[in-house]
């Protein structure tokens, strides 16, 4: 009796046992295929977006680059104008120094006689004598002085100052035998009532036109 009991318990768990494990066995099958189908899910899903990134990050490129070759060529272009300028800088200033150059070449050479009629010149200390064309019937009047042409020529004005300060103004209207062997001498025009009794002073001649 108790040994027959004791088979049917035994018979019992063992089914219980067998169907358990059949059990578990099946859960972790389709626990499986169900992982399986999840990872797929997954990389289907996420694959249109790492695709749009992808060709996000292509177009970001693209316009870096086409912005890049826009400065390059922007900074090349200027630069060329740059050397233009340089460039036509350096023929306006040779065609200058050429012009100034074949200027300077045919430009008339000027005597000793036209540079002492520059203003201003200060000609240094000068013989004095005196002269009155009144009395040696000339009509000059008494505001020129003879002098030696190749010094002073005609037209000269001249400011004549003694060594006592006396200033004269007079301007040079005439020669005379005596200047070409005396370039520092003058012969100053007055009447003989005003010639001073020296007869031959010494004065500082400066020219003034």
């Amino acid at each position: 009796m108790f040994k027959r009991q004791f088979a049917v318990l035994f018979t019992a768990i063992s089914f219980l046992i067998l169907t358990f494990s059949f059990s578990n066995t099946t859960a972790s099958a389709d626990s499986d295929d169900d992982f399986a189908v999840s990872s797929e899910l997954v990389k289907e899903t996420m694959k249109p977006e790492l695709l749009k990134q992808k060709l996000q990050k292509q177009q970001v490129e693209a316009i870096r680059n086409a912005k890049l070759k826009e400065v390059q060529a922007e900074q090349a272009r200027l630069e060329k104008i740059e050397a233009e300028q340089k460039a036509a800088q350096e023929k306006a200033k040779s065609e200058q120094l050429a012009k100034q150059k074949q200027a300077s070449s045919q430009a008339p050479t000027t005597n000793n006689a036209s540079n002492q009629n520059v203003s201003g010149v200060n000609k240094g200390t000068f013989k004095l004598s005196f002269y009155d064309p009144a009395a040696m019937g000339s009509s000059l009047g008494y505001g020129g002085v003879a002098a030696n042409l190749s010094v002073f020529p005609k037209g000269t004005k001249l400011k004549i100052t003694l060594p006592d300060g006396t200033v004269w103004i007079r301007v040079v209207n005439d020669t005379g035998g005596f200047a070409a062997a005396n370039p520092r001498q003058l012969d100053v025009a007055m009447p003989n009532s005003q010639v001073p009794a020296a007869g031959v002073l010494s004065a500082t001649v400066e020219v003034i036109g």
